[in-house]
């Protein structure tokens, strides 16, 4: 479940709409990222004291992580990503415990994709996953809750340059999105911006429900291709538009 996404915009207007540092020059960073997938380096957002000031407030920061979230403990890089976590059990799970103490983010999107199955036996001679681009109607971006981590190797001093990872809190999807999927990515509103980025107190319990209803009616489901399939493929097409079924050889990932 959201294991793929489309953010567009440039860090550095990322940065002046939320009135955030960009920490993210230097890095690499595949923006516009149409077919945003684990393991390669996202935007994030996160709220940070300063080493030089730490009694001062905290201030945003954009920073560049890896999608797929390394808690501090693990020894190596491989294994499969923790690429998402589902919000109702995180502070249960030993990968996302200690994240969701003081280590919350906020992830970026234009859109998240999921693939739904069709069931019209009409449109389809046997059951397929349709590609869906889910966005909001109103062209705006959506902030989604997310959890970081600060990894080194083991046996790394601090010396050696961490590697910044992150993790897509998902949770029951609402309304009409239920149609194309049980979860969905926890969509966070402007007003809970600053409450989830605290790194000095706990999360609040109710930031971690399901979004509201209106949030999920102001999202739009789109059929689009199954080029999306492919991360190699990672043009503006895949955003667009196509008639459900149109495609030969829609298959949902395995």
């Amino acid at each position: 479940m959201c294991g793929r996404y489309a953010v567009t915009t440039d860090p550095a207007l990322l940065a002046a709409e939320i009135d955030a540092e960009d920490e993210t020059e230097g890095t690499e960073l595949d923006v516009p990222g149409f077919n945003v997938a684990p393991t390669t380096n996202i935007v994030t957002v996160v709220s940070r004291h300063s080493r030089e000031a730490p009694d001062d407030p905290a201030t945003r920061r954009l920073r560049a992580m890896r999608w797929g979230l390394l808690p501090h403990w693990q020894k190596t890089l491989s294994g499969p990503p923790l690429f998402n976590a589902r919000a109702e059990s995180v502070d249960e799970k030993p990968a996302f415990r200690t994240a969701i103490k003081s280590k919350r983010c906020l992830i970026p999107m234009d859109g998240w994709y999921e693939w739904q199955l069709l069931e019209d036996p009409e449109l389809v001679k046997k059951p397929r996953k349709q590609p869906t681009y889910l966005t909001p109607v109103d062209g705006t971006r959506m902030y989604i809750a997310g959890l970081w981590s600060v990894w080194r190797p083991a046996g790394a001093g601090l010396d050696v340059p961490p590697t910044l990872s992150a993790t897509v809190l998902t949770t029951d999807a609402v309304g009409p999105l239920r149609a194309v999927h049980d979860r969905m990515p926890l969509v966070l509103t402007p007003d809970a911006f600053d409450e989830w980025l605290n790194p000095d107190g706990p999360v609040d319990p109710a930031l971690l429900r399901p979004p509201a209803l209106e949030v999920a009616e102001r999202i739009e489901i789109r059929p689009v291709s199954a080029l999306v399939n492919a991360v190699a493929n990672t043009g503006p097409e895949l955003i667009e538009r196509v008639e459900p079924g149109s495609e030969p050889g829609q298959l949902s990932l395995l």
